[in-house]
């Protein structure tokens, strides 16, 4: 079975952090993100699971945290992914550099790799983001307050991960996520999904001799690709099993049915289907408004509520 028939590109990265206020703070105040959904961590009650993209939270402009108030730092390292890309049209660069430096944010202006010029800088917890210009990226911009609407984030560009070996990594990401390579320089290639193009990139960075990454504040958690359907995920799991991975079973997270599976370098991947979206427990434009909670939770909404900091 053909797997590059069931993956469409990136569905959304989780990380951790060490505070929700400054995380929220960050991700829509500094970047322009929309706070999408506001619910509980379902393995860890007691700490928020907060949802950040485009208005609507479609699939390849989601980035969620599981913020653990005073987790340590991590380390970016082998096994993980380490940077994460948005898009915004060549001409709004100029204006997230002019963006970042009026904020007093150090910044690093670099390129991908693949000709297209960045911007990087660090969250409060140290997690590098990148803004990249491409001019491929047709989807809208992000509308923020302070970010003229042509000039604003468009989603996920791409995602770099650091692998010890490239020969033991990459058919995870060829084989079982169908992934395929675009482009290769040096140790660093470039590989997508789908149609192709932002929002489905996946870099890859062989670095033999790069410590392990250890995970903590400023990590990510695991990086999730988009399915269309429950019936592509399904095929794509008898896929996995067939091909000898062991995966978790088919998870429900209220907003997409996931699958789970590590690949041998260490990186927790997971899958995710495109539907039925954030809007299944509030309405489209009150999205992130209120705590939301599962249904096997909300008998217990007081005790939640009383261990959770109030965001605003």
């Amino acid at each position: 079975m053909d797997s590059l028939n069931y993956i469409n590109g990136l569905h959304h990265v989780t990380a951790l952090a060490s505070s929700a206020k400054a995380n929220l703070a960050f991700y829509t105040q500094v970047l322009g993100l929309k706070l999408i959904k506001k619910t509980i961590n379902y393995d860890a009650p007691e700490v928020y699971h907060l949802y950040y993209g485009d208005a609507e939270g479609n699939p390849g402009t989601v980035l969620t945290f599981f913020p653990y108030e005073g987790l340590v730092r991590g380390r970016a390292g082998a096994g993980q992914v380490t940077k994460l890309r948005y898009s915004v049209a060549p001409e709004a660069l100029s204006f997230w550099i002019a963006r970042f430096q009026t904020l007093g944010l150090t910044m690093q202006k670099d390129n991908d790799g693949f000709g297209n010029t960045l911007v990087g800088i660090a969250d409060p917890d140290g997690l590098v983001i990148e803004i990249v210009a491409d001019a491929d990226d047709m989807r809208p911009a992000i509308a923020a307050e302070g970010i003229p609407a042509a000039y604003g984030l468009k989603g996920f560009h791409s995602a770099l991960m650091v692998a010890k070996s490239a020969k033991v990594t990459n058919p995870y990401v060829e084989v079982l996520t169908g992934y395929s390579i675009k482009e290769t320089r040096g140790n660093l290639s470039r590989w997508h999904a789908g149609a192709g193009g932002p929002g489905c990139y996946l870099d890859i960075v062989e670095m033999p001799d790069a410590k392990m990454g250890l995970q903590g504040a400023g990590s990510v958690h695991h990086i999730a690709f988009r399915t269309p359907s429950d019936a592509t995920e399904a095929k794509l799991l008898t896929h996995l099993h067939k091909a000898g991975i062991s995966t978790s079973p088919i998870t429900d997270r209220n907003y997409f049915h996931s699958i789970y599976f590590r690949e041998a370098g260490g990186v927790l991947f997971e899958v995710a289907t495109e539907n039925p979206g954030f809007a299944t427990d509030e309405d489209g434009d009150k999205l992130g408004q209120k705590l939301l909670l599962p249904p096997w939770a909300e008998a217990s909404r007081a005790q939640i509520e009383a261990k959770l900091q109030p965001l605003n």
